[in-house]
């Protein structure tokens, strides 16, 4: 029997407030995220949004909402992505 390793690719994006909602989705979209952070230009961990096969609209709908709060506050931040390779 072989055991297969699964290995996780950590991404960052530097962005501005304004461009964060729509980046945050983007990389929704692209399915093969596990994990999405947002720090504040200070490093500050703000949000971590834990991602799995299967996730639904409705179910990120709330968390969205924050992150769009965020994007309002902030003026620079940045996204760490976790990916499955």
């Amino acid at each position: 029997m072989t055991k297969t390793k699964k290995t996780q690719k950590e991404e960052t994006y530097e962005i501005s407030g304004e461009k964060l909602l729509s980046k945050v989705k983007e990389l929704i979209k692209e399915g093969n995220v596990r994990e999405i952070s947002i720090k504040d230009k200070s490093g500050k961990t703000l949000i971590v949004l834990p991602l799995t096969l299967g996730v639904v609209s409705a179910v990120l709908a709330p968390p969205l909402v924050a992150i769009g709060a965020i994007a309002a506050l902030v003026t620079e931040c940045t996204i760490s992505v976790k990916r499955n390779k």
